[in-house]
């Protein structure tokens, strides 16, 4: 799978989940299917999916920025395991504060891997005077 289709779909599910987390869509359509016993449970897979389509994004951002620096795939999945846990150990108190600074995370790891990207190989040669 190439970086811009991981980057995608990682966006895609964050979307979504966050949709799904922070207003009651995913409970009115789970209640008019007459599902409605698992409403009580759906927070317990969103928000792992939350942090996890975060982490296959910060994840394609390293591929996309040709590998610069150190692999994080180990500390994404720590990040990803360490946060569901805090949340579900917090009881959702916190769960829009954890999330938005989950976020901000992965937008300042965006932002470093830009300023370390490396430099294009060549310039064009152009004509001198």
């Amino acid at each position: 799978m190439n970086d811009r289709k991981m980057l995608r779909i990682g966006m895609g599910g964050a979307m979504i989940t966050a949709v799904c987390c922070f207003t009651p869509l995913l409970v009115i359509l789970v209640a008019g299917v007459g599902l409605s016993a698992i409403v009580g449970w759906l927070d317990y897979a969103l928000f792992p999916l939350l942090f996890a389509s975060l982490g296959l994004v910060a994840y394609a951002l390293y591929l996309r920025a040709g590998h610069a620096g150190p692999a994080p795939k180990p500390l994404i999945v720590a990040a990803v395991v360490a946060l569901s846990a805090l949340i579900v150990w917090l009881e959702f108190r916190f769960a829009l504060r954890i999330s938005v600074a989950a976020a901000a995370v992965v937008a300042g790891y965006a932002l470093y891997l830009h300023r370390k990207r490396p430099a294009s190989p060549a310039e064009p040669q152009g004509s001198k005077s």
